[in-house]
């Protein structure tokens, strides 16, 4: 048994950004076995979806790429005439492939924070697959992506924008470890960290500089039982493999098939099997067991 979920129901909302790993596609999944709570805590908000779809009084909002924190942060706090300005960068002609890698050396050279963010916008529709990729110098790295008309999200940043403000989202850029471990009875946590790879041609963690190895996924699985022995709720997403499956003995799991689209070859994206696993304490603070 969950908890009763506070999480909205009807249109789902599309995030502003394209991510690999979006949850849009498991939303109803995830709601679920949500429960109830004063406020949400996501210390890998990565788009924002999750946020974007749930109705709690308030969120904390944490990632480890700073480039994106600083563009919500943009959004949030300037609203329309950050919108305004970030149309300014999808024009035609800065939809040619000299144009973009112009655009991108900027990015990467830039101090300026909210010339940055907008960019990071422009990149981030204009490059191929809607990846954010760095490389080992920190340098944003994914390539031009060739499309006829790059769509810019107004509508979907308008509603970031006023839900970020109207719910009192805070943003920061917060590693998980701290991110959980801040947290107190009554919050909830929802943790969509970079997935454990199906296979060793599979691994794709260099969306932020650093990386999550093995040692992190584990490591994420015990803050959630420390956090969850507290009396905090943590759900985490991840791919059902034996690793997941051992490092969540703790938790309740839930198995369902997903489709996949990262892949760069079409033939290769089928379906994946996806895991929830929810770290829930009982009424007396204990951990609950699946």
């Amino acid at each position: 048994m969950f908890y009763k979920s506070c999480n909205r129901k009807g249109t789902d909302v599309k995030p502003f950004l394209k991510w690999a790993g979006n949850k849009f596609q498991i939303l109803q999944r995830i709601l679920e076995v949500l429960p109830s709570g004063g406020r949400l805590i996501e210390p890998f908000v990565g788009s924002g979806a999750v946020f974007l779809n749930t109705g709690y009084p308030c969120y904390f909002l944490t990632d480890t790429n700073r480039d994106l924190i600083t563009l919500f942060g943009c959004l949030q706090e300037e609203g329309e005439s950050f919108i305004a300005y970030c149309r300014t960068f999808f024009t035609h002609e800065n939809n040619a492939e000299d144009a973009f890698y112009a655009l991108r050396n900027i990015f990467n050279t830039t101090d300026d924070g909210r010339l940055k963010s907008a960019l990071f916008l422009f990149l981030n529709r204009h490059c191929y697959n809607g990846l954010c990729r760095y490389n080992a110098k920190g340098e944003f790295n994914a390539p031009f992506g060739r499309y006829k008309k790059p769509y810019f999200p107004a509508r979907e940043m308008h509603f970031f924008s006023d839900k970020a403000t109207r719910q009192r989202a805070t943003f920061n850029v917060w590693d998980f470890e701290k991110t959980m471990l801040s947290a107190v009875p009554g919050d909830v946590i929802y943790c969509d960290p970079p997935y454990v790879p199906l296979s060793r041609t599979a691994n794709f963690t260099n969306y932020s500089t650093g990386g999550f190895d093995l040692e992190s996924q584990q490591r994420l699985a015990d803050v959630a039982v420390e956090v969850a022995a507290r009396g905090i709720t943590v759900v985490i997403s991840n791919h059902d493999t034996d690793f997941t499956r051992q490092a969540y003995a703790d938790a309740e799991l839930i198995s369902f098939p997903v489709q996949r689209f990262i892949s760069c070859n079409g033939a290769n994206r089928g379906k994946a099997a996806e895991l929830l696993a929810v770290f829930a304490p009982d009424p007396k603070g204990r951990i609950r067991h699946g």
